[in-house]
């Protein structure tokens, strides 16, 4: 899953981009609100975590922004300002969760978490092709009941091709969806080399990874 991290702070900003990519996710990161809109109109994320006070755009113009532009997806604000006035502010210009800083990073994943859940586009899933299973809540992968070690990248490639199953996942939307700098495997054999260690840990699935040349991958029942 990609989020969105938006905070001016860059050793806060730091911190919930590390946590969060050791966590499983996809982290694109903005300094201010201007970037933080752009970012928001060029890529699909599942959630975004933005704070109230940033430069150029503060946080809830951003929301507004990216309302008006129906631009859904759940929002997350963080914010140093706790009165109530302020919450109810963020939470009518379209977050829709509301964290007040300083926080508990454990807590921040626990309502991250909640937020995904309830999200339009559905709560965490598990899929299963034959005896292959993969749960998005536990980042768990299994054969056969058998638990399957995954990288991150790995992980991510095969939750994109089991939820799009049985449609090609293009080449590009693999490196969107996956890495964090789509540029630097776009037109690489990254995505090639991270997909071959996944069909070779898959070997006792009742499906396996077809590559169609040219454009992406999907899957296939053997």
């Amino acid at each position: 899953m990609r989020l969105l991290v938006a905070e001016d702070e860059a050793l806060v900003r730091d911190l919930l981009v590390r946590g969060l990519s050791e966590s499983g996710y996809v982290v694109d990161a903005a300094g201010t609100g201007a970037d933080a809109l752009h970012l928001l109109r060029i890529y699909k994320y599942a959630a975004a975590i933005i704070d109230w006070r940033m430069p150029e755009m503060t946080g809830v113009d951003v929301v507004r922004a990216a309302r008006r532009a129906q631009i859904h997806l759940p929002v997350l604000m963080l914010t140093a300002r706790d009165a109530l006035a302020d919450r109810v502010e963020g939470l009518d210009a379209g977050a829709d969760d509301y964290l007040v800083k300083p926080f508990e990073f454990d807590e921040l994943l626990a309502r991250l978490r909640a937020l995904l859940r309830r999200s339009p586009r559905g709560p965490f899933k598990t899929f299963d092709l034959g005896n292959l299973a993969l749960d998005q809540g536990t980042r768990r992968a299994t054969v056969g009941g058998q638990n399957v070690d995954l990288s991150r990248k790995e992980f991510g490639i095969l939750e994109l091709l089991m939820s799009r199953h049985p449609t090609t996942v293009s080449l590009r939307e693999i490196g969107l969806q996956v890495w964090e700098d789509d540029s630097l495997v776009i037109g690489s054999n990254t995505i090639h080399v991270h997909a071959g260690r996944l069909k070779r840990k898959l070997t006792m699935a009742s499906i396996r990874i077809v590559t169609v040349r040219g454009q992406g991958f999907r899957l296939e029942t053997k």
